[in-house]
């Protein structure tokens, strides 16, 4: 487990994705899952892509540390998250780690995400989001 410190360190370093050529915005149904290095080359990320294969706007994106750690978690298309404390947010909404709880608290999009829902759109301002450097290389053409 992290200390909030930790997470909010790891969430603010530039990341770059390795070899980002290999990427394909999943179909759906399908998940893919691309590796990401920090800008030190000391510490390993993983993007997640996650389609569902029934509600085709239903997506989730995560940064993952460790390969267990979800820093940050971005679901499109479901319903409400229920927080700790009871209080709802509807969706899209992010999850950002907090110490004690990880992943499980999830908050309104915050400054820099737009109303497009165009899934390609939303997952290049979470990649923004999670400070990832050389999005523009990911080929997102004809994607969904």
């Amino acid at each position: 487990m992290l200390t909030q410190a930790e997470a909010d360190n790891l969430i603010a370093m530039l990341k770059t994705i390795e070899r980002p050529t290999a990427f394909r915005f999943p179909l759906a149904g399908e998940q893919k899952t691309v590796d990401a290095v920090s800008g030190d080359g000391r510490e390993r990320f993983l993007f997640d892509v996650n389609r569902s294969h029934i509600k085709l706007s239903k997506c989730t994106y995560q940064n993952r540390y460790r390969k267990d750690t979800v820093l940050l978690r971005l679901d499109i298309g479901r319903g409400p998250h229920n927080n700790p404390d009871g209080s709802s947010v509807d969706c899209p909404h992010l999850h950002i780690y907090k110490e004690g709880y990880e992943d499980r608290w999830a908050y309104a999009l915050p400054a820099g995400f737009t109303a497009d829902e165009n899934l390609i759109t939303k997952l290049i301002e979470f990649l923004k989001y999670c400070n990832v450097e050389n999005i523009d290389a990911l080929p997102m053409q004809g994607a969904i």
